[in-house]
C-alpha cells in the first residue's frame, strides 16, 4: 500500500448517548459517547465519525454541543453527519468544530449540494455517504434515513456521480452486513472503489481483525470504519467499569458472555493484523499517552 490506511471508529449518537444496533435498527445505548470518543484518540484512532442517527426525524443534527467539545479535547479530523441538509447546516457544524461532514438523504434528492459544498468547503471537506442494500436482482441500491428509504438510486452510478460533483470521499455503508459481524460487503466495497478515484472508507459488518485485513486487501478499501467491534472492545477492557460509569444498557452488556460473530477488538489488535499483512498503518502509541 502506497500510504497509511486509516482506521474510524463510528460513533452513532441518539441524543446524549452512543447507540448501537443490527442493519441500523434495534439501537442499544452503549453509553457516553464521550468518553468512547476520548478512549480511542488516545489509543490511537486516526479519525472518528459521529452520525446523529435520528437527525431524519427532526429535520436538523443536534450534536453541536458534543462536536464543540470533542474538537477541544481531541485532535484527530472529525466527521459529523445526519440531518445535514443546507450550506447553512454544514456551515454550522464546521463552526463548531469538524473537519468534514457526511451527507446523504440531501445529496440524493438535491445532487447539486454537493458541488456547491465541494466550491464552497472544499472537496476535501464533504464525505457523501451512501447505505447500500443488495436487491434480489444483485444490484445495489441506495438507501436513506438509516437504510429505511428506498431511493430507486443504483451505488454504483450514485458514486461515480457523487465523485463527478465533488465528493471528497465516499463512506461505504452495507446496511445488510451493518452490526451482524459477517465480515464487509467485499464485492461491493470493491466494485465501487474499482469505479472512482476518491478514497471509499468500507463500513458495516466487520466482526474481527481479518476481516477489515480482507476488505483492504480484497476489497481495495482506502479506510475503514468500525463500530460494534471495537465499542465492545472497550466495554469488555478493564479500562471501562460498567459499575463505575453507570451507563449504557447495563443488562445488555453484564449479560452478554459472547457477542455473536463479533470478536471485540481494541484498536491495537486491529493495526497490528495490518501490519502483519504488510498493510501500512499509523501506529498506535500507548493508551493514555495521546495519539501520536
Amino acid at each position: 500500500m502506497a500510504k497509511n490506511i486509516r482506521i474510524i471508529p463510528r460513533l452513532d449518537i441518539k441524543g446524549p448517548n452512543l447507540v448501537k444496533g443490527i442493519h441500523l435498527e434495534g439501537l442499544r445505548v452503549l453509553g457516553n459517547p464521550e468518553k468512547f470518543a476520548r478512549f480511542y484518540y488516545e489509543n490511537g484512532a486516526d479519525e472518528l465519525i459521529y452520525i446523529d442517527v435520528v437527525a431524519s426525524l427532526y429535520n436538523r443534527n443536534s450534536l453541536h454541543d458534543i462536536i464543540s467539545k470533542a474538537a477541544r479535547e481531541i485532535f484527530i479530523p472529525l466527521t459529523v453527519g445526519g440531518g445535514l441538509r443546507t450550506i447553512d447546516d454544514i456551515k454550522e457544524v464546521l463552526r463548531c468544530g469538524a473537519d468534514k461532514v457526511s451527507i446523504n438523504t440531501a445529496a440524493i434528492k438535491n445532487p447539486g449540494l454537493i458541488k456547491e459544498a465541494a466550491l464552497k468547503f472544499g472537496s476535501s471537506t464533504i464525505v457523501v455517504t451512501i447505505e447500500a442494500i443488495k436487491s434480489g436482482d444483485g444490484r445495489y441500491y441506495a438507501y436513506t434515513d438509516n437504510g429505511r428509504e428506498h431511493t430507486g438510486v443504483e451505488v454504483l452510478e450514485w458514486a461515480k456521480k457523487a465523485e463527478e460533483l465533488g465528493a471528497g470521499e465516499i463512506l461505504l455503508t452495507s446496511v445488510d452486513r451493518e452490526g451482524t459481524g459477517s465480515g464487509y460487503d467485499i464485492q461491493l466495497v470493491k466494485m465501487v472503489s474499482q469505479a472512482v478515484a476518491i478514497p471509499v472508507i468500507a463500513s458495516g459488518g466487520p466482526g474481527k481483525p481479518e476481516d477489515i485485513v480482507d476488505v483492504i486487501k480484497e476489497g481495495r478499501a482506502d479506510a475503514v470504519a468500525a463500530a460494534s467491534i471495537l465499542h465492545y472492545g472497550y466495554v469488555v477492557s478493564d479500562e471501562f467499569s460498567i459499575e463505575k460509569h453507570g451507563e449504557g444498557n447495563l443488562e445488555f452488556i453484564k449479560n452478554r458472555k459472547t457477542f455473536g460473530l463479533i470478536k471485540p477488538s481494541s484498536l491495537g489488535e486491529i493495526k497490528s493484523a495490518l501490519t502483519c499483512s504488510s498493510i501500512m498503518c499509523r501506529q498506535c502509541v500507548a493508551a493514555k499517552g495521546g495519539a501520536a
